[in-house]
C-alpha cells in the first residue's frame, strides 16, 4: 500500500480549497485591461512547460510479470522523480510556417538513471492556396475520433489511456490536404494523402524497413456529423481500412465511434506447445462512444473497444503459464532458458499495452464543484471486459495559480490470477505532477 497517502491526499486538498477561496476573492477585485498588441500575430510564437513528477509504485509480488521484470529487487516500492521540459512553438512568413515541438526528460529512481531527448514534431507547412497545404517534416497525427483507443489510428502513437491529451512523438511524413467549403446537408470536404518512410533512422520504429507507405483519408460534414474514411497501404504494415465518426446529438451530448479492417493481420501466437507461430488472418476491430455534460458541468465519457487483433484469455495463460514455470523450476540453468523464451514472447505482442480484446472505459470529471474555482477531481476506469480485471484512477486537479497546473492521482490495479491486471508489476501507484506553463 502507498505510505502516507492519506495524509499526502488531505493535505493536497486542504491546499485546493484555500488557495480556490483565495483565489476567488482575487478574481472579483481584478480590473479589465485591454491591450490591443496583444491581437497582433507575431511571426514567432512558442511557450511549453517545465514539470516535476513524483511516483510510487507497490510491487505486485505475486504476478507473473514482477518475476519477469523485477524479480531480483528486495523492495516492495519503487520511487520515482521526473523532470521534464517541453518546448512548442512556429514561426510564419506569409503563408508558410515552421512548427516545432521538442521534449527532454530526466529520471531517477533506486534502481537507475535515465534521461533522454526528442524532437516529436518539427515540420514545414505551406499554403499555396486557400484551399490547399502541404506539410513536410516530422509531425503527430491524430485520426479517429476515439478518446482512450484509435482502431482507425493508422498512422497514430498509441495512446495511454490514462492520459490521452499527452503529446506524442510523430512521423516523419510529406502531406498534401484539399478542403472545401460546400453548404447545404454537406456543410463541408477535405481529403489528404501522407507519404510515410521507412529507413533506417527514419520512422524505424513504425514498421519494416526499407518500404514507403501511403495513407489518405476523406472527410465530409454532414449536418452536425463528422464522418471520416481512412485507407494505409505499404509493406511495413498490412494495407487496412477505416471509417470513424462523432455527432452532436444535442449541445451537450455526443457520440462517436470507429471501425477499422484489416485484411491480412500478422499475429504472432504462443502455442501450447511453447513455440511461436505467426498467424495470418483477417482483423475487425471497432470502438463506441459517447460524451454527455450535466447542468452541474460534469462531463462524463464511456467507451467500449473491441481489438479484433487482441489476445484471448487462453493464449494470454499460455504466456503466464510459461513464466510460473520458470518461477518453479529448480535447476538455474532451465528457469533461464524458460525466463529468455518468456521475454521474447514479451516481445513479439504479449507484453504489449492493453493487447486483449474487449475493453470499457469511464472517465467522470467535475469542473468546480460546489464553486471552488480552478478545481477539478475526476475519476478514470479500466475495465478488461474478458476477464473482469480493471484499473480505477482517481485524481485531483488544481489550476488556480496563475500558470501552475497541480495534479495528484491514485491508480488500484485488481484482478485474479492469470488476468490482465492481476497479473500486472505493481498493484498500485500515487504521482504528484507539478507544471509550469510559459
Amino acid at each position: 500500500m502507498i505510505r502516507n497517502m492519506p495524509a499526502i491526499a488531505l493535505g493536497f486538498c486542504m491546499v485546493l480549497l484555500a488557495a480556490g477561496i483565495s483565489r476567488a476573492a482575487e478574481d472579483d477585485l481584478d480590473g479589465f485591461d485591454f491591450d490591443p498588441d496583444a491581437f497582433e500575430k507575431k511571426s514567432l510564437q512558442w511557450g511549453g512547460y517545465v514539470e516535476g513528477k513524483f511516483e510510487q509504485f507497490s510491487y505486485n509480488e505475486d504476478s507473473a510479470l514482477y518475476f519477469l521484470n523485477v524479480r531480483n529487487t528486495e523492495r516492495s516500492t519503487l520511487d520515482r522523480t521526473t523532470g521534464t521540459l517541453q518546448l512548442v512553438g512556429s514561426y510564419s512568413i506569409k503563408k508558410s510556417s515552421f512548427n516545432w515541438l521538442l521534449k527532454a526528460s530526466a529520471s531517477q529512481d533506486q534502481d537507475q538513471y535515465d534521461d533522454w531527448a526528442n524532437i516529436y514534431e518539427a515540420y514545414l507547412r505551406l499554403r499555396p492556396t486557400d484551399t490547399v497545404t502541404v506539410e513536410a517534416g516530422k509531425q503527430s497525427y491524430k485520426w479517429g475520433t476515439g478518446y482512450a483507443w484509435n482502431p482507425v489510428g493508422f498512422l497514430n502513437q498509441r495512446k495511454d489511456p490514462n492520459d490521452p491529451d499527452e503529446d506524442m512523438e510523430g512521423f516523419v511524413s510529406l502531406e498534401t490536404s484539399w478542403v472545401r467549403s460546400v453548404g447545404s446537408t454537406l456543410e463541408s470536404m477535405a481529403a489528404s494523402v501522407s507519404i510515410l518512410p521507412v529507413w533506417d533512422g527514419v520512422n524505424d520504429d513504425f514498421g519494416r524497413k526499407d518500404n514507403i507507405n501511403l495513407a489518405a483519408k476523406l472527410y465530409f460534414l454532414v449536418k452536425n456529423t463528422d464522418i471520416d474514411f481512412l485507407y494505409f497501404t505499404g509493406d511495413s504494415r498490412s494495407s487496412r481500412y477505416g471509417i470513424d465518426f462523432a455527432s452532436n446529438l444535442a449541445t451537450n451530448f455526443a457520440i462517436h465511434g470507429e471501425f477499422s479492417w484489416i485484411p491480412h493481420a500478422d499475429r504472432v501466437v504462443l502455442e501450447q506447445n511453447g513455440e511461436l507461430r505467426v498467424e495470418e488472418s483477417s482483423s475487425a476491430s471497432f470502438l463506441l462512444g459517447m460524451r454527455y455534460l450535466s447542468e452541474q458541468n460534469i462531463t462524463t465519457i464511456l467507451e467500449y473497444y473491441h481489438n479484433g487483433s487482441g489476445y484471448s484469455e487462453e493464449e494470454m495463460s499460455r504466456y503466464y503459464h510459461l513464466v510460473n514455470e520458470a518461477q518453479g523450476e529448480s535447476d538455474p540453468t532451465v528457469a533461464t532458458l524458460l525466463l529468455e523464451k518468456a521475454q521474447t514472447v514479451s516481445q513479439n505482442g504479449y507484453g504489449a499495452f492493453q493487447n486483449r480484446k474487449n475493453y470499457g472505459y469511464a472517465r467522470i470529471t467535475w469542473k468546480e464543484p460546489y464553486d471552488i474555482v480552478y478545481f477539478t477531481p475526476g475519476i478514470t476506469g479500466i475495465i478488461n471486459l474478458d476477464d473482469n480485471s480493471w484499473t480505477l484512477t482517481p485524481e485531483l486537479l488544481y489550476t488556480g495559480f496563475t500558470n501552475w497546473e497541480l495534479r495528484l492521482r491514485y491508480s488500484l490495479l485488481n484482478g485474479a490470477d492469470n488476468s490482465e491486471y492481476g497479473e500486472k508489476t505493481n498493484t498500485d501507484k500515487i504521482e504528484l505532477r507539478i507544471r509550469y506553463f510559459f
